[in-house]
């Protein structure tokens, strides 16, 4: 194979026996030295893991892969476990992480850990995953971090370089082998030349049908059109109803494709299946988190068949998967970011920018942003598509079921672990002093709620360490013998509950007298955890648990089919089914932990099997395909 320059240079570090952090932009083939890694590793009777950010990408890579590799790939997702003992294992980086704090020695077959899009250090959420992943890392295992392009990568590597006393090259590709071009559609004219906007303060409004024409003529298809907001993905796919971008051989081929995976999938009755229909067969469709995960699949291969022209989605389409296209659509430069809406940062445009122009088809990529000069201005707009990408800063918020790993290991001393940390290195002295701070207050939070004593966990505290990011309120119900008592419509009731983040204004449906009881329950030792976290100034707070999904679980657990089950809740599909995932994933972990009796392990096995089933067996799907 004939690699790239930057391709080569990695693998050459790599097979000095070097670790590596490659960043470059989206679709300019990082995949290719994760792939050399894999290929030396089977050869050699090595083990390798690969962690991705989200279960849609591991789940991508682990089809990929097998078609190259076989047997040789498993994967370990939470709610998935195939061909476990592989010697490349694919899994979400939260799984690795567990591992590293609380079995160890099954890493040590690994010689390997590939991080793929490790900019995530940056997420406010998930961040301080890749960051303890990384503070942890087993010395016998060398590291590949994958990267878009950030700025400050070698200040992540001299980071890693000097808590780990090993060499960590960085590679740095700043071209795309496709070219990119960029449009502007304001005023509902379509502009190759920013300034020109500087013209428009009162323009037109831009019309959908003005820029799909423009496409259209200037041989644009297929296209990407990312949207910050499930309905309007759906709206404007539906505003494309009198285009037809097929011609009749296509619609044959692209209707006969779509039927025999509606068929292989179980969707013939499903109704966003029978939605899109007259959208599919104009080659139009949409795709986000809130479709049933199959569904989504279904669009994602029309896509890479090339007979779909638009579709309309989300961002996360963006992420990692292998979706390229000739042209990139953005229908507009601001979106939600946790709290507010605020301008895209350079770093995110481009991970979907980086989707226009298919490598070894198109010459360049074209990528049109819809600019309405009353929502954001000119300087504002050269920002973000000019600008210098943001540096990935830390996130580090360790978790109590981490503090209590490391208590177990190291007592008091695990305070001395803090200067490992991104945080440590990147921060200023008030920033490290609170810090320390707030890991000092979980500490003495968990030792006057009894999770350690006299030094050493308690049978609450060792049961916390192995539920991460919902320790606290599981705990308190496991020590107070709730969970003992629980039947398998209880547990189910409570893990749903855990996991549920409703929509903004969502309404909380009716419950049922079992509902309610378990609602009390929860929400008494929730506001006990929160006073104490208040007390001792602990931020963010400990999750409260939320029963928009319990009736829907009750439903689903009695042997409900998924349409009737849908009626008791507003929730998306796609969401129900991620959110009985995770309760499963939450289920699997309490039934691991040591201190769990058997007669709670036995009700979690048949709490797992009831909801484990149909559109929610993640491990069904990915068989099937």
């Amino acid at each position: 194979m004939i690699y790239d320059k930057f391709q080569q240079e990695a693998i050459d570090q790599i097979n000095q026996g070097h670790s590596v952090i490659v960043s470059a932009p989206t679709g300019a083939g990082k995949t290719a030295i994760a792939e050399h890694i894999i290929a030396g590793a089977i050869q050699n009777k090595l083990g390798v893991i690969y962690t991705a950010p989200i279960k849609a990408l591991s789940n991508q890579k682990f089809r990929d892969f097998q078609g190259q590799f076989g047997e040789n790939i498993g994967i370990l997702t939470g709610d998935v476990s195939i061909n476990a003992y592989a010697p490349v294992l694919i899994m979400t980086t939260e799984i690795f992480r567990n591992k590293v704090l609380d079995e160890p020695d099954s890493l040590q077959r690994y010689s390997w850990i590939i991080f793929d899009e490790i900019h995530y250090l940056d997420n406010p959420e998930r961040g301080t995953v890749w960051e303890e992943s990384l503070i942890f890392l087993p010395k016998h295992m060398n590291m590949l971090g994958l990267s878009a392009t950030i700025p400050n990568i070698k200040q992540l590597a001299s980071w890693i370089e000097s808590i780990h006393n090993k060499p960590v090259k960085t590679i740095i590709e700043e071209k795309r082998p496709v070219p990119l071009h960029f449009f502007y559609q304001c005023g509902n004219e379509v502009i190759d030349r920013l300034e020109q906007m500087k013209r428009m303060k009162f323009a037109k409004p831009n019309k959908l049908h003005a820029i799909m024409n423009y496409l259209r003529l200037k041989e644009g298809f297929p296209c990407i059109y990312f949207v910050f907001g499930r309905r309007r993905a759906e709206e404007l796919a539906f505003d494309l109803y009198s285009y037809n971008f097929l011609n009749n051989n296509e619609k044959e081929k692209i209707t006969s494709l779509y039927n025999g995976l509606l068929e292989r999938f179980d969707l013939k009755d499903d109704r966003t299946a029978l939605n899109l229909y007259p959208l599919i067969q104009r080659g139009v469709a949409y795709h986000h988190a809130g479709m049933l995960p199959t569904m989504k699949e279904v669009i994602e291969r029309l896509f890479t068949s090339r007979l779909l022209k638009v579709i309309f989605t989300t961002e996360t389409f963006a992420l990692g998967i292998n979706m390229p296209s000739r042209s990139v659509i953005f229908d507009e430069l601001r979106k939600f970011y946790g709290r507010y809406v605020r301008s895209l940062k350079t770093r995110d445009f481009y991970q979907m920018a980086g989707r226009a122009g298919r490598r070894g088809i198109d010459k360049e990529g074209f990528v049109y942003c819809r600019v309405n000069p009353q929502r954001i201005n000119y300087e504002e707009v050269k920002r973000i598509i000019f600008g210098r990408p943001e540096e990935v800063k830390s996130q580090l918020n360790t978790s109590y079921a981490t503090i209590l790993n490391l208590y177990e290991k190291h007592q008091e001393k695990l305070f001395d672990i803090y200067p490992s940390s991104l945080h440590y290195f990147q921060s200023q002295n008030h920033q490290k002093k609170e810090a320390i701070r707030l890991l000092e207050a979980k500490l003495k939070l968990l030792k006057e709620c009894g999770y350690i004593d006299k030094n050493a966990l308690t049978q609450k505290g060792q049961f916390a360490k192995s539920v991460y990011g919902y320790e606290l309120i599981l705990a308190e119900l496991y020590d107070q013998n709730i969970l003992e008592q629980l039947d398998e419509f209880g547990l189910g009731i409570v893990t749903s509950a855990v996991v549920f983040e409703p929509r903004k204004n969502q309404r909380l449906p009716g419950l049922s007298k079992r509902s309610r009881h378990i609602k009390r329950t929860c929400e008494e030792l929730y506001d006990r955890i929160k006073h104490k976290e208040e007390r001792y100034k602990i931020y963010p707070f400990s999750k409260i648990p939320y029963f928009h999904l319990a009736s829907a679980m009750e439903a689903w657990l009695a042997g409900t089919n998924f349409d009737k089950t849908l009626r008791f809740t507003d929730t998306d599909e796609g969401e129900v089914v991620r959110y009985f995932r995770m309760s499963i994933q939450i289920l699997r972990e309490v039934s691991e932990v040591k201190v769990a009796s058997h007669i709670l392990k036995d009700k979690i096995k048949e709490t797992i099997r009831v909801v484990n089933r149909d559109v929610v067996d993640a491990e069904k799907q990915l068989r099937e395909s």
